[in-house]
């Protein structure tokens, strides 16, 4: 049943916003200040190994259980301070208070790759961390002195390395003031922005005269669950206008946000409507986050110094970079983002993660956010309860969800690998002990990981950040090391929601740690923060969606109707059995439904195949046909310049009119906006289930164990998502109008009827039956 949404007394569109006002002029956490003012050097990838983050928790525990009575761990501090007019709070957990002989001493524990012997005092920042917590101490309680020790604790042979110093109050009252002080500048351009924003905000106005139907009630909707720090699940059809529907209530009510997305062409979107409230107004800093890939100045993506001169210094020279950016610009869209980082000289990726943690939003992907290998880090718990998340094409996190958090490694990529490390005794053993775990393996599905595998896994990754420092440029070893420690990374993670899955390919054995169901993950990252509102136009089935998205009994949940007119769309089912044991025996005849539909319509069409193979088999009967239009393909891994190639073909008014074959939940199933002439018909073929495997027998035979339906939830909910994507390419304005034929004879059974959208129930059965 769908939680009704009121809209607050008055017009929300029109009354100023009122932000939660803070004590503080700035919230800080400690280590956010260290390490925003004391970077420097270069980015090296080499010296940054993952598993000490994978392990780092459990050797700080180690540690801490050395500890007596009345000794204290994992404490929280906070403190205030005025520094050059500036009111900061500023919060912190240490890591340990240990009361020894009538003395007190704060620890703070480091994991490390690197040889204990290289560390002669330890390194400045994380003395200043450790610092800052005695500082934060001895005001708290009133102590006049205290000692501080930094242990590091090695990440393979677990042995420890301690550096002590002592301090006095005020000694450490002086070491905080000059890291604020250092931090000044950036003080004040925040509170300046800060400022701009809510001084803009009364003046702020949605950017259009007129709300298409149903966006003035998910406006309201938005604005009420972030003003009561809610969570909303939003179905809003295509037509809507939920980018803007969204992001307005947001800005509006003056908080900050990120808009995920997994799309690049939704992020477009939201980079438009930002600048459209610009245009009205508002004064806000924004950023776009580019997968590094993608926005690297180099032809490798090799992030040490001697192969990059971005990476070269970058921490010497970000800091002016991040000053002159929020100085000048407000919308840093990708172009704006590589044109500091080259005048300035640094890595375009790490200078836009820098500055999204300054930043009032920030447009990226939802592994930014979601994926336990690449989400934001340094988001403290007061930032995060100052941030809502804004969640697009929701549907799409489901299965996104369930790939952050599995993982797997194959016996043949090790034995390749073996051949590469000829001659490195502790190495190739390791190699040797991770295959032989992982062959002796049986086959089958298991509720636990094998401890061989485990302790191989961990040995080899050991073994291989021994290694790593000394190689040049991309390696296997280098692949399998990643490999391996997001393997280790999901292991931490593992629970009820897990199963493991060993198979034999190809003469080898693989283990992969399978994630069946996301919504605990999902839903522990979104409860950190202040608000979250996940929408799209196919949350259908609802109650599927809100489930695999985490939601909870006391969460918003929301439904608006289509804003079109059912008679823009002509919708036809011919019911011919696309299965596959049925295909080639129905192939003519799926030709001559697409070929008749194509020529009564005469304008651009899409056609949208379960498969490359079917879709490539299809083309080639097509051009047999002699149709009157111009025949183009979806390839595999196209690039952007080839997608916009294929989507540029779609023009209206052309002589010779265009029919594009795609694949099913694919590039260009959604996404794409083909307004008005330039796509008048779509033709969906199947219902888009999934292939059988054995994870999605997995996942139905879990499922079903939670009394649900679990071939829904495996097999036909995830295929019509597909279907309903595709088929959402036709009308996207209340100008439109087209023809959309779905070709499958299990859309006329019952379960299929009562999962068709509203906007589709109002169709006709077209063709003959063949089954």
């Amino acid at each position: 049943m769908l939680v009704s949404i009121h809209m607050p007394a008055g017009d929300i569109l029109e009354e100023e916003s009122e932000v939660d006002a803070m004590d503080a002029d700035i919230t800080l956490s400690v280590r956010e200040l260290v390490e925003f003012v004391l970077k420097e050097g270069s980015i090296d990838s080499r010296f940054q190994p993952r598993s000490s983050m994978l392990t780092g928790t459990r050797l700080h525990q180690k540690l801490q259980r050395r500890y007596e009575d009345p000794d204290e761990k994992e404490v929280h501090l906070k403190g205030e301070k005025v520094v050059d007019g500036i009111f900061y709070q500023l919060e912190g957990r240490c890591d340990g208070i240990i009361h020894r002989e009538g003395k007190i001493l704060v620890e703070e524990i480091k994991s490390t790759a690197r040889s204990l012997d290289e560390l002669e005092e330890g390194k400045r920042v994380h003395w200043a961390q450790a610092e800052c917590y005695a500082c934060l101490l001895t005001e708290e309680r009133d102590w006049d002195a205290i000692h501080v020790r930094l242990t590091y604790i090695h990440t393979g042979t677990e042995e420890t390395k301690s550096f002590t110093r002592e301090y006095d109050r005020e000694e450490l009252q002086g070491i905080m003031i000059g890291l604020l002080q250092l931090y000044t500048p950036f003080a004040e351009l925040r509170l300046r922005n800060k400022e701009n924003l809510e001084a803009s905000l009364p003046r702020l106005t949605f950017p259009f005269e007129t709300f298409r139907k149903g966006q003035r009630q998910l406006v309201g909707a938005v604005y009420k669950t972030v003003a009561e720090g809610k969570t909303l699940f939003a179905n809003a059809p295509t037509g809507t206008g939920k980018t803007i529907s969204t992001l307005f209530p947001v800005v509006k009510e003056g908080g900050r946000w990120f808009y995920a997305t997994a799309k690049t062409i939704s992020r477009t979107v939201a980079e438009d409507a930002v600048k459209l409230m610009e245009e009205g107004g508002l004064s806000t800093k924004a950023l776009t986050i580019t997968a590094k890939d993608k926005i690297c100045f180099k032809d490798q993506t090799i992030c040490q110094p001697e192969h990059c001169e971005f990476a070269c210094g970058h921490y010497d020279r970000v800091n002016g970079a991040i000053l002159d950016i929020l100085q000048k610009e407000t919308l840093m869209t990708r172009p704006v983002i590589e044109e500091y980082a080259k005048a300035h000289r640094v890595c375009p990726f790490e200078f836009s993660i820098d500055l999204s943690y300054l930043v009032e939003g920030v447009i990226g992907d939802y592994n930014y956010l979601f994926d336990p290998r690449t989400s934001l880090k340094r988001f403290s718990d007061s930032s995060k309860k100052q941030t809502t998340l804004l969640i697009d094409e929701a549907h799409n996190l489901v299965p996104r969800g369930r790939d952050m958090h599995s993982a797997s490694l194959t016996s043949t990529g090790f034995t390749s690998l073996a051949a590469h490390v000829k001659g490195n005794g502790e190495l190739s053993a390791a190699i040797r002990t991770l295959t032989g775990a992982l062959e002796g393996v049986r086959p089958g599905t298991y509720e636990e990981v094998d401890t061989g595998v485990t302790d191989g896994v961990r040995a080899f990754v050991d073994a291989a950040e021994k290694e790593l420092p000394h190689l040049e440029g991309e390696s296997p070893l280098l692949e399998a090391y990643f490999e391996s420690t997001q393997f280790l990374r999901i292991l931490q993670l593992y629970s009820k929601e897990h199963r493991t899955l060993v198979t034999r390919h190809g003469g080898g054995m693989t283990v992969k740690l399978v994630c069946l169901d996301p919504a605990a993950f999902l839903h522990q990252v979104t409860a950190g923060y202040k608000s979250a509102v996940f929408f799209s136009a196919t949350l259908h089935p609802f109650s599927y969606y809100f489930h695999q998205l985490g939601g909870e009994a006391e969460d918003y949940r929301f439904v608006i109707p289509t804003p079109f007119d059912h008679s823009q769309w002509q919708v036809e089912i011919q019911p011919l059995s696309i299965r596959l044991r049925d295909r080639d025996r129905h192939f003519s005849h799926l030709m001559e439904s697409i070929v008749n539909l194509f020529k009564r319509v005469n304008g651009n069409g899409l056609v949208f195949f379960p498969s490359y193979a079917f879709m490539r088999k299809a083309f080639d009967a097509l051009e047999g046909y002699g149709l009157p239009a111009k025949l183009i393909m979806q390839e595999p891994m196209m690039s952007e310049r080839e997608r916009e190639e294929f989507l540029a073909e779609f023009k209206a008014g052309r002589k010779e009119p265009v029919l594009g074959l795609a694949v099913l939940g694919g590039i260009f199933s959604e996404g794409i906006d083909l307004k008005g002439e330039r796509l008048k018909q779509v033709v969906v073929v199947g219902v888009g289930l999934p292939q059988p495997d054995e994870e999605r027998e997995l996942m139905k035979s879990y499922f079903n164990s939670l009394g649900v339906n679990g071939f829904a939830y495996a097999y036909t909910y995830p295929g019509l998502n597909k279907v309903f994507q595709s088929g959402g390419r036709l009308i996207r304005t209340e100008e439109d109008r087209g023809v959309l034929r779905l070709i499958d004879d299990r859309y006329l059974t019952r379960e299929y009827q009562e999962l068709l959208l509203e906007e589709w129930r109002h169709f006709t059965v077209v063709g003959g039956s063949w089954t």
